[in-house]
């Protein structure tokens, strides 16, 4: 069993930064590779890029708590939960087309 997570890739645990405009300010924003590679996933899913998704998720979770503490954090929250969800929403999607 390790054999599948000792074997990953070591560049999807590079660090990478990529600025992004969030309520009008540039901002950097640094996550491991593999977190870049489901946000853009998650973007696409929605028809944005992902500085639009992450602008928008920004500006929802303002209106939401009113704060956001460490972002990038909750950015790897979030794709760990969208990963998690992932079954779920295959499921319902072939159900749709039947």
């Amino acid at each position: 069993m390790c054999r599948i997570y000792a074997s990953t890739d070591p560049r999807m645990c590079e660090a990478v930064t990529r600025s992004v405009r969030i309520n009008g300010l540039v901002t950097s924003i640094r996550l491991e590779a593999r977190f870049w590679d489901i946000l853009d996933e998650m973007a696409a899913a929605e028809g944005v890029t992902t500085p639009r998704f992450l602008s928008v998720l920004y500006d929802e979770i303002m209106e939401l708590r009113g704060e956001v503490r460490n972002f990038a954090s909750l950015l790897r929250v979030i794709c760990t939960t969208y990963l998690a969800q992932r079954p779920q929403r295959q499921r319902e999607t072939v159900e749709l087309a039947v």
